[in-house]
């Protein structure tokens, strides 16, 4: 024991920039983050999101340079989300061949193989929703009374889960949270020959005030909410149901969404999954560390840092943000 009784100085482990990097428990790298890109339909030049500063609403060929960028920098893939010129109430475009997603996944799936082969390259992974598509904005067909139909829902979403793989969608991504939307899309695909297709099942995915800017990301026609399938923030457990139920069905990675307020039931999916475990990180915690720091109430960049690396220590392994990019650079 030393003269001042002091027996362990745990602070030797941080004294240097290059001890904390030696002994950090967490590591993100490129490879761990997805980014999120928004194509509408019509567009002639992007079109910056108000509430989410440095994003944009893609054209068709601006969200081919920004695959190519997400490619160059080493992502571990890009996530689709497809926003149509005109809407219904069946989500029609949803599954249309030549629907704004379907072209922007074909074009995509382009830009990812123009490397040699056998050539790490992002994945390509599809929203597999209604919202974006339907002229009242919820994630599924309605019935005469206005509830959303779950079994009619997944009919729509087998479609549309084809339609993504015969694109190029390396990765279907059912995100409605309707019941047996993973094994009906599992029977789906099979049937149509793209067993070798994965599926990220948003698993626990709650009815959030986080992704406010998202609607208008999509252009959402929402109105009320979505807690009849969405679920309720102040439930944990129904959270583990839920994945445990997805890796029943057959899916290949499960989700948690939104990611930062949600870290306790990412860590307990983590710890009882058998399949890799993706957060979501979502349009609300980009938009209010995007607004702190534009007001420099924050270190804008460390809180980015700190906000992601927490989602990784918490157990996720496949992270989607909109700072995908900006961290690729940061981590290289």
């Amino acid at each position: 024991m030393s003269s001042t009784g002091i027996v362990y100085r745990p602070r030797r482990l941080r004294a240097t920039p290059g001890m904390r990097r030696l002994v950090a428990e967490t590591r993100l790298h490129a490879a761990d983050l997805v980014l999120p890109l928004f194509v509408k339909e019509g567009l002639t030049e992007p079109a910056p999101l108000a509430s989410m500063p440095g994003q944009v609403q893609h054209t068709e060929d601006s969200l081919v340079e920004a695959v190519r960028a997400a490619r160059d920098a080493g992502l571990g893939g890009v996530m689709l989300f497809g926003i149509p010129a005109a809407k219904d109430a069946n989500g029609s475009q949803g599954d249309a061949a030549d629907g704004i997603l379907q072209r922007a996944l074909r074009a995509s799936r382009t830009v990812l193989d123009e490397v040699p082969a056998g050539t790490a390259t992002p994945v390509l992974m599809a929203d597999t929703c209604l919202d974006e598509f339907t002229d009242h904005g919820h994630c599924g067909v309605l019935t005469s009374t206005g509830a959303v139909d779950n079994d009619a829902t997944l009919t729509r979403y087998a479609s549309m889960a084809v339609a993504q793989a015969k694109a190029g969608a390396d990765v279907i991504s059912p995100s409605g949270m309707m019941d047996g939307q993973v094994a009906t899309i599992r029977d789906a695909l099979d049937d149509a020959g793209f067993a070798d297709t994965s599926i990220l099942a948003y698993s626990a995915k709650y009815a959030s005030a986080y992704y406010g800017p998202f609607r208008e990301a999509v252009d959402s026609e929402l109105t009320g909410d979505r807690k009849t399938y969405q679920m309720d923030f102040a439930n944990a457990r129904e959270g583990l149901r839920e994945a445990d139920l997805d890796l029943a069905e057959g899916a290949d990675m499960v989700m948690v969404k939104p990611a930062g307020s949600y870290l306790d039931v990412l860590r307990a999916v983590a710890d009882r999954s058998d399949v890799p475990v993706a957060a979501y990180q979502v349009s609300g915690e980009y938009a209010m560390i995007e607004a702190a720091g534009a007001n420099g109430w924050i270190d804008r960049d460390r809180a980015v840092m700190e906000s992601v690396t927490s989602i990784k220590r918490a157990g996720a392994d496949v992270i989607l943000t909109y700072w995908a990019l900006e961290l690729a650079d940061w981590l290289r």
